[in-house]
């Protein structure tokens, strides 16, 4: 009886021994589910989002911009480089310079000597193109998730932030463009700046000019990045929409992407288009930005990020969304590590008359 009361036992011990040993299979099974099943229908979307026709009237509006780097602003860029740049976007839609003024010091101020030759391509650009605005593009990175930065939070920065912008207003630049980063989405002390720096572009007649990370291309992706990366990356559409009426210009960083194949990249830019129309009031520029340099690495893959796929999601999603949108527009990034190949495509693709 003991012994066939042991060996019981003894069939119950590796019975429960093999179903705990199941157990760590099904949980792995069922994170593969949730994890990989969404991210397939994703993708499956985001080529669906690539697939159809581009429509009539979904090309430039004469509203565009590109990032240049500080060398026209710090005694490199000469005459002769002026004059190439002048030929090279001829015919096209740039209307905006954004020109690296800065970077802002961590305490909002910003040295003048930091953009000594400003007064050589304001006037130049004003005198051998007619119409086209130079704005003092300022910036730095924000201590939101490193401890060393600038920080939002603090008035006494924000104001100086704002003096920086009347600063370089004074100095003849028609428009101040702003880039901060990282920016986490729902930051109020962001908010309170743009207001700030409304006021004081407003009484001057001056445009304001924001670069935006992208929108959460599922529901509170940015929360959920947030959680496990304390990277959030994404803004909620909500944000995004409280940050585009108070300025005059959004700029959206639809680039370092992460996405593997071009397909994938250009239905991601269609629904960063779509997301962006859909909440950025009709008086203020929606500016949707193309990848104008080769990286490879983990967040951009630049055989995927092609500024080819870029303007064909970026018609794709206007068409589908406000074909008729006016103040709309692209904003190549950036001047210097641009190819012959990125200039063409831009040229050809959202230009060129069909």
């Amino acid at each position: 009886m003991r012994t066939q009361l042991r060996g019981f036992g003894r069939g119950l011990a590796r019975g429960w021994r093999d179903r705990r040993a199941r157990w760590p299979k099904r949980i792995a099974l069922a994170l593969a589910v949730v994890i990989v099943v969404p991210l397939l229908s994703a993708a499956a979307a985001l080529r669906m989002n690539y697939a159809g026709d581009l429509q009539d009237g979904t090309r430039t509006r004469g509203r565009d911009a590109i990032w240049l780097g500080h060398a026209w602003v710090d005694g490199r860029k000469k005459d002769a480089d002026l004059a190439a740049f002048a030929r090279r976007i001829d015919g096209t839609g740039i209307k905006d310079l954004y020109v690296h003024a800065g970077p802002l010091e961590h305490d909002g101020t910003l040295p003048a000597d930091r953009y000594a030759r400003a007064g050589w391509l304001i006037a130049a650009v004003h005198r051998t193109m007619p119409g086209v605005r130079v704005h003092a593009w300022l910036g730095d990175v924000l201590a939101t998730e490193i401890p060393d930065g600038l920080r939002l939070e603090r008035a006494a920065t924000r104001a100086a932030v704002v003096r920086s912008a009347a600063q370089v207003l004074d100095d003849g630049f028609d428009g101040v463009h702003f880039d901060l980063e990282p920016l986490h989405s729902g930051d109020r002390h962001y908010l309170t700046l743009l207001d700030d720096l409304r006021a004081v572009t407003g009484k001057r007649h001056k445009p304001l000019s924001v670069a935006a990370h992208q929108i959460d291309p599922l529901p509170a992706q940015h929360a959920v990045a947030g959680f496990f990366t304390r990277h959030p990356k994404w803004w909620s559409q909500a944000f995004f929409a409280q940050v585009a009426r108070r300025v005059d210009q959004i700029a959206v960083m639809s680039y370092d992407t992460a996405m593997p194949v071009q397909s994938l990249y250009g239905g991601y830019v269609a629904q960063q288009t779509a997301l962006a129309l859909e909440v950025t009031p009709t008086s203020t520029d929606l500016l949707m930005g193309l990848p104008f340099y080769y990286e490879d690495d983990m967040s951009h893959h630049g055989h995927a990020e092609t500024t080819a796929a870029a303007v064909r999601g970026v018609r794709l999603g206007l068409g589908r969304t406000d074909r008729d949108r006016q103040r709309f527009g692209v904003a190549l990034y950036v001047d210097f590590a641009a190819s012959e190949q990125d200039w063409a495509s831009y040229r050809e693709g959202w230009c060129d008359p069909v």
